[in-house]
């Protein structure tokens, strides 16, 4: 049963403590891959791992040992050689990602109007807030002289001050400096920099710690709680909200009522069969499907 979402009136600024991990009691806590390497201390590995996992590292292997196999049993290395070329043709393809992201990921759909305007009602004002989660950050961006969001990044806070500016609601801003990022300000910082400056919509509070997506989920939770928030819009790319909604209700339980705002939904279909002609954007768009596909996999 859906409540209406309203503007309202948060009074903290920036919480200083809490978890950046999912409490061992919240209900269906994944128990996995990533809780391995938590355990192990091995947590700030996951960007090589996802390197070495994610094409066309794996597919590439594949070539090698076709290669190797000639020799011994030729037909064989043949048609290990050729699976990797075919593997390797759609795994650089945007129609390849097109197909599969609503079949592997099934991201929510977009909000629409009426669910907007709905938002507007005033009601349990106070008590909602539109949270926008980052993608990565530019260290020092010389045209500007200071740190910057990247293009993903600055995709998602966009949407979030359109957002906020529709509905009335305050935002929080969540990213600090990602596992095998370059030292540099925590992205809510600069979000919150360029929500201010270049869009003119303050960020009521920035989580500046998290590293990945279930530390921003528990950072973020225990930030807002503390705040008296019960509801939340949570802002990220489609592809990547399975994961983020899924470690937000972990994270929020019972007490916190979380509603997918995704972007980035749309799939523009090329003519003339050029989605299966390899691209670098379909490179991009199928290894960042199959990157949440493996985060959902193993709990992270």
């Amino acid at each position: 049963m859906r409540r209406d979402f309203t503007p309202g009136r948060p009074v903290l600024r920036h919480p200083a403590s809490s978890l950046g991990t999912i409490p061992p009691d919240s209900p269906s806590r994944p128990t996995a891959v990533n809780d391995l390497l938590n355990m192990m201390g091995l947590t700030s590995v996951k960007p090589l791992l996802a390197a070495l996992l994610l094409p066309p590292v794996p597919l590439l292997l594949m070539v090698l040992v076709g290669a190797r196999l000639l020799l011994p049993r030729r037909g064989l290395g043949w048609t290990v050689i050729l699976v990797a070329v075919v593997l390797l043709w759609f795994s650089a393809c945007a129609g390849t990602e097109r197909l599969l992201t609503p079949m592997w990921l099934q991201p929510p759909p977009a909000l629409g109007a009426d669910r907007i305007a709905a938002i507007k009602a005033p009601r349990d004002a106070g008590k909602t807030a539109v949270v926008v989660l980052g993608a990565g950050a530019e260290p020092r961006a010389p045209e500007y002289g200071v740190s910057n969001l990247s293009a993903p990044s600055l995709e998602r806070l966009r949407y979030g001050v359109w957002l906020a500016r529709q509905t009335g609601l305050p935002i929080a801003v969540s990213g600090g400096v990602g596992w095998g990022a370059a030292d540099a300000a925590p992205e809510a910082e600069i979000a919150a920099r360029i929500a201010q400056q270049e869009f003119g919509v303050p960020v009521k509070w920035t989580e500046t710690r998290s590293r990945d997506t279930r530390q921003n989920a528990g950072l973020t939770v225990a930030m807002l709680r503390e705040a008296g928030i019960e509801q939340v819009l949570l802002v990220t790319h489609d592809h990547h909200m399975p994961r983020a909604l899924r470690a937000f209700e972990q994270a929020g339980g019972k007490e916190l009522r979380v509603e997918a705002a995704p972007l980035g939904l749309s799939r523009q279909e090329l003519s003339g069969g050029l989605e299966w002609i390899p691209s670098s954007s379909g490179f991009t768009r199928v290894r960042q499907m199959l990157h949440e596909l493996a985060g959902l996999l193993a709990g992270a």
